[in-house]
């Protein structure tokens, strides 16, 4: 555990020249503080490790004490027990901890999103290349024929009574279990019949797959291309194929902490607002894989650190590339706003996949959990107006769903219902009533 208080000057020489931060709007009463954060190695905690690394936290006063944790599990645990101030969580957590869910709900909020992109689904080498002879795949890289493919091996399974496929994701309310869900349903598999849904932590998703304990996983980067530079897997999906503007991880706080420090939450939203515009820049990519390779935080290779920060992935163990644009978007495009919609969304699918009913109070519920109205305290006209807040999801040119779906807040039901693939017995009525 180290406390990230001096800014090496050479580290310091590679900040982005020129943009100036806004000020925070509640000033001077808190002081210096130090603000203890936990975090998993990931890249996308990114914005959290430069705003402790290049400065932009000491400039604002706060000193970022980062805890590197093992498990999404951990993260939730020591937040509650306020060994964490605050904490790189995935999106759904807040919401899930606001409805309630998970062994150890507290409340749970979010004024900040870290960014979108950076998740993709492997699969072992052995099972792709059962569904190129099963799916006749060609070299495509196609998400939704990859999926149709994977459900070809699944009936062939099925009808010689072979054991079900066993598929890791991080977190049962992760944004890596809803994507991986909503890729497999595309596909024509249930994920509840169909395959068997395991919690494998990040780190070790590559290993698992290597020692054959699961067939595939979805999970953040590196952890995908580090399996395919072992020779043990294949990349069949991205983020960017299921919905590329799908929320991923987010700040996390306790409600009664955020209250109780009005100035350090802008100060820190200040501060992580810069780290985000300078990691979004290309120039200083290079830099940032080097900090984020360094066995603190992420410790892999920096070399593909730079690939996947670039969008570039080696997909297989034969070496074919693939080039994702915008793979990490870490500020462009209102990437860190934390839209009460995409909390929605995220219920939507806690509701379609049978993790919680859907009522009025879950609705409110949910949406309480992002808090625009503390984004917009601390950046002040920088932050998206209030019409924002609410939107259609998938609506844009480029960020639609892979399926053609369109994800309205105002008619979650509907949206629902509309999916052939749900959770058994859902109930329709109750659907449509809300």
């Amino acid at each position: 555990m180290n406390a990230l208080t001096n800014i090496d000057e050479s580290k310091a020489s590679k900040l982005a020249a020129g943009e100036a931060l806004p000020a925070p709007s509640i000033v001077g009463a808190e002081g210096s503080r130090t603000v203890r954060a936990g975090f998993l190695p990931l890249v996308d905690a990114a914005v959290l490790i430069a705003a402790a690394e290049f400065g932009f936290a000491q400039k604002q006063g706060i000193t970022l004490d980062l805890v590197k944790d093992v498990s999404w599990a951990n993260v939730r645990d020591r937040l509650a027990f306020r060994q964490f101030d605050v904490a790189h969580m995935l999106s759904p957590m807040p919401v899930a901890a606001m409805l309630g869910l998970g062994s150890n709900p507290s409340p749970t909020i979010t004024p900040f999103s870290l960014g979108r992109g950076g998740n993709a689904i492997t699969l072992s080498t052995r099972l792709y290349a059962e569904m190129q002879r099963e799916g006749e795949l060609d070299a495509s890289d196609n998400a939704l024929a990859n999926a149709q493919a994977l459900a070809a091996v699944i009936r062939r399974d099925r009808a010689v009574s072979r054991p079900p496929l066993t598929l890791g994701v991080t977190y049962p309310f992760s944004s890596h279990n809803y994507e991986f869900r909503y890729w497999l349903a595309a596909g024509g598999i249930d994920p509840d019949r169909d395959v068997k849904l395991v919690v494998v932590p990040p780190p070790m998703t590559s290993d698992a797959l290597a020692a054959g304990a699961i067939d595939g996983f979805c999970v953040g980067a590196p952890w995908n291309m580090v399996a395919s530079e072992r020779g043990v897997g294949r990349i069949v999906a991205t983020k960017q194929d299921i919905w590329p503007s799908a929320p991923e991880k987010v700040i996390g706080m306790r409600p009664d902490w955020a209250d109780a420090n009005p100035e350090t939450v802008s100060r820190l939203l200040v501060a992580l607002d810069g780290a985000a515009r300078w990691c979004d820049a290309a120039e200083n990519r290079a830099a940032l894989a080097e900090v984020l390779s360094e066995q603190r935080y992420v410790a892999a290779p920096v070399d593909i650190l730079r690939r996947v920060l670039a969008g570039q992935f080696t997909i297989d163990p034969e070496g074919n590339q693939r080039v994702v644009d915008d793979y990490f978007v870490f500020h462009a495009g209102s990437a860190n706003f934390p839209r009460p919609s995409q909390a929605l969304w995220i219920y939507s699918q806690m509701v379609r996949w049978g993790q919680t009913p859907m009522c009025a109070e879950g609705l409110e519920a949910s949406v309480s959990a992002y808090r625009p109205d503390l984004y917009r305290r601390a950046l002040g006209q920088a932050a998206p107006p209030a019409e924002a807040d609410l939107v259609l999801e998938g609506a844009m040119p480029g960020d639609g769903f892979m399926d053609g779906h369109v994800f309205d807040p105002k008619r979650i039901g509907e949206y629902i219902s509309a999916f052939p693939v749900k959770a058994a017995g859902l109930p329709r009525a109750s659907l449509d009533d809300i």
